[in-house]
């Protein structure tokens, strides 16, 4: 469920491109106006607003906006503005470039988006790189890692809820022989998780545990190699319950000594549109506080005020 509040009635995209242009003409930007504007409008609303704005003044709206802002604040408000599947092009990007293990945005991207939204990821990355997302990522990328990221991220998952239970506990026993082999040959746990639906894997899991006695992750994490299993519990936590893991990624961001701006930037960009308000049930419920007030003690200034602001709570 998105967080974002749209106003009625709604000012028309040229009455919102006056009102921006004004914002950052002359002296001083008037960073509240921007904030009250793009932060209460739609994705589909700021895509038209980005068109409005040059159509009026000749001029892209983010480059604008990125001359006029800047540090945690202008990378926030750039990846909002931008369409989500370009933004999430340009963070699969970064992510490959600065390329480690423990980066999980691909892991993200790849495994907690709809099929569809995947698909509009890749030609976006195509139109702004000139190449494929598979391509980079597998020249940025070795060994169990390599394989695990490019048939996640080259997926085309159905979307359908059929279940084939007879599948589901066949597979469970192939996963279970996998983590557990010790040869370090996940080739068939990357193949069940990559191209099976959602549905299928969830009742696969399931099986696991009844089979097992406990959840796939705890296998994982005390059979597979650290760095591996930890991506793969990633992938499977935002397929099984996506709301938890960014629960997690949030809790970690703000509690950890000095602030994950990065973190917890992307977090709120890409979610609060799709399942905001529960993940800030589970962080209530995890943390008993609220996500608004965790992120209000830990942030401040424009950059607190447009986080709370798509969080679902505009900051005096």
């Amino acid at each position: 469920m998105s967080t974002i509040t749209v106003p009625v009635p709604t000012p028309t995209p040229t009455e919102d491109s006056e009102h921006l242009r004004k914002a950052v003409e002359g002296w001083g930007t008037n960073e509240k106006s921007i904030i009250q504007i793009l932060g209460h409008r739609t994705a589909a609303q700021r895509k038209v607003i980005r068109q409005s704005y040059f159509q009026l003044y000749e001029e892209d709206l983010l480059k604008r906006l990125e001359s006029e802002l800047s540090s945690d604040f202008e990378k926030a408000v750039f990846l909002w503005v931008l369409d989500p599947a370009e933004r999430d092009a340009v963070i699969s990007h970064d992510a490959i470039k600065k390329w480690n293990e423990k980066n999980i945005s691909l892991l993200e991207i790849s495994s907690a988006r709809s099929s569809a939204e995947l698909l509009t990821v890749r030609q976006a990355y195509h139109i702004r790189y000139k190449k494929s997302l598979e391509e980079d990522v597998a020249a940025h990328t070795s060994g169990n890692f390599r394989k695990l990221l490019v048939a996640l991220v080259s997926s085309y998952r159905y979307e359908g809820p059929e279940v084939d239970m007879h599948l589901a506990s066949y597979e469970a026993k192939k996963l279970n022989e996998s983590i557990t082999s010790k040869k370090d040959n996940y080739e068939e746990l990357i193949r069940i998780i990559s191209t099976r639906s959602k549905a299928q894997l969830n009742a696969t899991f399931n099986c696991y545990k009844d089979v097992y006695g406990h959840h796939i992750n705890k296998d994982l994490k005390s059979q597979a190699p650290e760095d591996f299993q930890d991506a793969v519990r990633v992938v499977i936590k935002c397929i099984c319950c996506p709301e938890k893991h960014f629960t997690k990624v949030l809790r970690l961001a703000i509690e950890k000594l000095g602030t994950d701006e990065d973190a917890l930037t992307r977090v709120v960009v890409t979610r609060a549109e799709v399942d905001m308000k529960h993940i800030k049930e589970a962080y209530a419920k995890r943390t008993s506080k609220t996500l608004e007030h965790a992120v209000a003690s830990d942030t401040s200034g424009d950059y607190q005020d447009f986080l709370l602001t798509l969080i679902g709570k505009d900051h005096a």
